[in-house]
């Protein structure tokens, strides 16, 4: 019997929270409540989420921290939730490691067809793989495996959530192929995004963080038009 993925949805508003965990349970996953942050930490390692749906607006430790202690140590999926809809707040959601971003209120058809699409793209290998069947590019001192979810950099393991190992991968299969901000969304969040293509920017500058410039490759911008992943000869 195959297990129900798990869905932590932490949110002090108990009405909402239980709201979201029946349209959740109804789509066949499993939920559990927490309505504070240190609540959350503590379900983090006990429920072992698949993905975590996080309020900002939390009682004591607040929705941000969390998601920074969460991205210490684990990649797990996080949509935040917040009634703030300020590109601000976008942003420094996107920056601290989320992997999507939804303004209440919101629509519970959209909330579940997002849960949907970011578990899609964040599947970790728990099985051996045919060599065929894997996905990975490498170039000097990087190997991106987006079968397994891994960054090998400078013979280092480097941790990524997963939005931003999925774009490094697209645009390092496509080698010196100039991409647009939209053409990145399209192909990353697969869906109308709430934000805008600044999110791309945000990603983009994460994995600048992580990954340097290296003499035979690096990610370029092309301005006024978006990214491409240039390979020198």
């Amino acid at each position: 019997m195959v297990s129900k993925q798990k869905i932590l949805i932490v949110d002090d508003d108990n009405n909402i929270a239980e709201l979201i965990s029946l349209y959740l349970t109804k789509e066949c996953f499993e939920t559990m409540i927490v309505n504070d942050g240190e609540s959350a930490l503590s379900a983090v390692d006990s429920f072992a989420p698949n993905l975590i749906l996080l309020d900002l607006m939390l009682p004591g430790i607040d929705g941000y921290q969390v998601c920074r202690e969460v991205r210490a140590k684990l990649n797990t999926p996080i949509i935040m939730l917040s009634a703030k809809g300020e590109i601000f707040d976008k942003v420094l959601g996107l920056e601290l490691g989320a992997d999507d971003y939804m303004e209440k209120p919101f629509d519970s058809k959209e909330l579940v067809a997002r849960v949907k699409a970011v578990l899609r793209r964040y599947k970790p290998s728990t099985t051996s793989s045919q060599d065929a069947d894997v996905k990975s590019v490498e170039y000097p001192d990087l190997i991106i495996n987006q079968t397994n979810y891994s960054v090998i950099y400078m013979g280092k393991n480097i941790d990524m959530p997963p939005k931003e190992l999925e774009l490094l991968y697209f645009l390092a299969s496509s080698p010196n192929h100039v991409f647009t901000r939209e053409q990145l969304l399209d192909q990353i969040w697969g869906y109308e995004y709430i934000g805008d293509t600044r999110t791309v920017d945000v990603h983009i500058k994460r994995l600048r963080e992580k990954i340097k410039d290296h003499d035979a490759w690096k990610i370029s911008t092309i301005w006024g038009i978006g990214y491409k992943f240039e390979v020198r000869s």
